[in-house]
Parts: structure tokens; sequence; C-alpha cells
């Protein structure tokens, strides 16, 4: 009778650790969507800033802004606050011609928008 609890708790544990590393993947699985999308486009946007292009940057930083948006009606949180902030200043300054403050600007707000990921 021993072997047989001994076997059971042997599987059960098995089976715990295999499934350890499923558990990890949905809880990452589990943050906020339009908060990663507001990255990847704030992303693209200082890559194109960087490059001096002013009117790129703006409509990616758009994108970025309307995807934080959504996030901060998601989650409350006042990183993405924050980040919708830098983007908007991003944007401002992108439309003005500054390629380079607007740049900075939206490196600002990348931090504050990956707290929501």
């Amino acid at each position: 009778m021993s072997k047989v609890i001994l076997s059971l708790v042997g599987v059960a544990v098995a089976l715990a650790v295999l499934s350890m590393p499923f558990a990890g993947s949905v809880a990452l699985a589990g943050g906020n969507k339009h908060a990663a999308e507001a990255v990847q486009h704030a992303k693209e946007a200082v890559e194109h800033g960087k490059a001096g292009h002013a009117d790129v940057l703006v409509k990616h930083a758009e994108g970025a802004l309307k995807h934080a948006e959504m996030a901060e009606k998601e989650t409350k949180n006042m990183h993405v606050t924050e980040g919708i902030k830098g983007l908007k200043s991003g944007i401002e300054h992108g439309k003005a011609g500054h390629a380079d403050v607007a740049t900075k600007a939206i490196q600002d707000a990348i931090p504050h928008l990956s707290e929501a990921m």
C-alpha cells in the first residue's frame, strides 16, 4: 500500500513541476495588450525620430497614444497616465518638426507604458 501512495505522490510532484512553466506563461500572457501595442508603436516612433523623420514619428506616436488611452481605461495605472503625457508632448514637438525633442519625450514615456504590460 505504501508503494502505491509513494507512486501517486511521485506523479503529483511530476505534474506540479511540469505545469510550472505553463503557469508562468499564463501569467505573462495576462498583461495589458493595449500597453504592449503602445510600447511597440512608441519604439517605432523613436526609431523614426532618431532618423529625423518627425512626420513618421508623429504617426507612430499617435498610434501609441490611441493604445495607451485604451490601456489607461483598462488598468487605471498612474504609469500609463505619465506615458500618455510623454506621448502627447512628443506628438506636439513632432508636429512642430522638432524630431529630437519629440524623440526624447517618447523615449521617456516608454518605461512608464511598459509598467502596464
